[in-house]
């Protein structure tokens, strides 16, 4: 006895759903990075933490996390600045470092909620 299976292959909307996933994981992922590196940012006047901000490009499907005033690379880089307690330079690469794990499990978080 002979059966027939119907398959309905939906491989442009799975693709879409997970393109989709994958760019929010990546945005939220960015926004724990930024909520991190607040917490040790150079605070004098706040202009700087202020800065912050997370972009995602769809195209390269990257995100970054970045601060904008003129003085951010060299609050990032100088070492020997003397920050209040609890600020210090490296305030962005050292969060993206000790989260790495919880960046990774952001997005892989996202990307399965895509496929369900």
């Amino acid at each position: 006895m002979a059966q027939r299976v119907r398959v309905k292959w939906n491989g442009g909307a799975v693709s879409a759903s997970m393109r989709a996933a994958e760019l929010r994981g990546l945005r939220l992922a960015g926004e724990h990075v930024l909520t991190e590196s607040r917490k040790e940012v150079p605070i004098e006047e706040g202009t700087l933490e202020r800065s912050g901000t997370v972009s995602v490009d769809p195209g390269s499907r990257r995100a970054a996390v970045s601060y904008n005033t003129p003085y951010a690379v060299v609050q990032h880089e100088r070492m020997d600045f003397h920050h209040d307690e609890g600020r210090s330079a490296k305030y962005l690469e050292r969060p993206m470092t000790t989260n790495r794990g919880t960046v990774r499990d952001i997005i892989a978080q996202q990307i399965r909620q895509g496929l369900s």
